[in-house]
């Protein structure tokens, strides 16, 4: 059982500039399966007027929630907030992996995580660990150690082997790695986007999941926030998948973002060394 606080209390504004009719693609909603929604609101604005925009909600994967937003020309304006009960959630089961669909796509190579790149050098830099019930820890252990957290050092367009190569990058870059090895090493990774209470600057957040016998468990080679407080928001392949907005039509400008993520009461202790499980 994870040690996560009651209540997560997590908000994000985001403003854009559209130039032309749009369509976006919101991610930034807590997933179902991040808790019971103690309270929630979505206000979509143009130009201040709520009555310009349509907003509909789609499901996505793993419990996430997308937002399909038609916006007219104008200065759109998204706010999110909710506080999210902490789910009960539990660590273990049979240690065997069942090859279900979630498990064979977190198997495969991906437009950030090429780990069929990464076979040789995974089996030859983790020789030593290969077979260990612990593999995956070690690997996100290895990221945190030989990188350096740099915001900036990075662009939409990297890859785990860019980040492999520079040694440096930010939260989406420390996860494609975490995922691209574990997937090399025959385990089965994904990424998380996530609310992170603790996390400074705050800002979204980018964390790895990987299946573990019956569960799917929480690395954070960043290990700049407790994994007991985070919220999901999206799971995906990598960071194409877990986008906070995407512009589906017409022309917009990202003007500006302001996100928040708070626990009741103090944040839960974590050393990133044991086996957390978030909804």
């Amino acid at each position: 059982m994870s040690n996560a606080p009651d209540h997560r209390t997590v908000s994000c504004s985001i403003e854009f500039s559209v130039t032309s009719p749009a369509v976006f693609a919101f991610q930034i909603a807590a997933a179902e399966t991040a808790g019971a929604l103690v309270d929630e609101t979505l206000d979509v604005t143009v130009d201040g007027a709520p009555d310009e925009v349509r907003a509909d909600e789609i499901g996505s994967h793993r419990g996430g929630r997308t937002h399909v937003v038609h916006a007219p020309p104008g200065a759109l304006s998204v706010q999110y907030s909710a506080t999210v009960a902490s789910p009960d959630v539990a660590v273990g089961g049979d240690p065997g992996v069942a090859y279900d669909d979630e498990v064979i796509v977190a198997l495969r190579q991906s437009r950030y995580c090429p780990s069929d790149a990464l076979g040789g050098f995974a089996s030859s830099e983790f020789a030593d660990h290969l077979g260990d019930p612990g593999l995956a820890h070690t690997v996100a252990g290895w990221v945190h150690d030989r990188f350096a957290y740099l915001p900036g050092a990075s662009d939409a367009l990297d890859t785990a082997l860019d980040t492999l190569i520079r040694h440096e990058g930010v939260c989406r870059d420390f996860a494609h790695v975490t995922v691209a090895l574990c997937r090399a090493l025959g385990i089965p990774a994904r990424l998380v986007a996530v609310y992170a209470p603790g996390l400074a600057p705050m800002d979204f957040h980018a964390v790895a999941e990987v299946r573990l016998g019956e569960s799917w468990e929480i690395l954070d080679a960043t290990r700049l926030a407790p994994r007991p407080s985070l919220v999901r928001i999206a799971t995906g392949r990598d960071a194409a998948d877990t986008a906070f907005a995407t512009t589906l039509e017409g022309t917009a400008e990202l003007v500006s973002t302001a996100i928040s993520a708070v626990t009741e009461g103090p944040l839960p202790n974590d050393d990133h060394t044991g086996s957390i499980v978030i909804g």
